[in-house]
């Protein structure tokens, strides 16, 4: 084969190649977002998406419980009291007579 002849099928197989790949864009399996149709068309005939409340900034309250929530998240928890009590749980050899 000449030099020319080859520089010929390279650039035929170099088009040709570009076409195989828009082809492989198409595929006949199940995707990721199969069966999410009717939600998809729910969400987008929806006029307002955002909950109306969501537009309230007014926060009510003066802030003790989140302050309250913060500190118990910052201050560690006083350890349990320790307590020398004894606590048998297994058998102590006694019966009760119905062996």
């Amino acid at each position: 084969m000449s030099r020319n002849s080859v520089l010929v099928l390279l650039l035929c197989a170099g088009a040709l190649t570009g076409c195989a790949a828009d082809y492989l864009n198409n595929y006949d399996s199940v995707t990721l977002a199969a069966g999410d149709t009717q939600k998809f068309n729910s969400l987008l005939q929806t006029v307002d998406p955002l909950n109306p409340n969501s537009k309230n900034t007014t926060i009510e309250g003066d802030g003790e419980r989140a302050v309250g929530a913060v500190r118990s998240y910052r201050v560690p928890p006083p350890p349990a009291p320790t307590t020398n009590m004894t606590v048998n749980v297994g058998g102590s050899g006694v019966t009760n007579g119905a062996n």
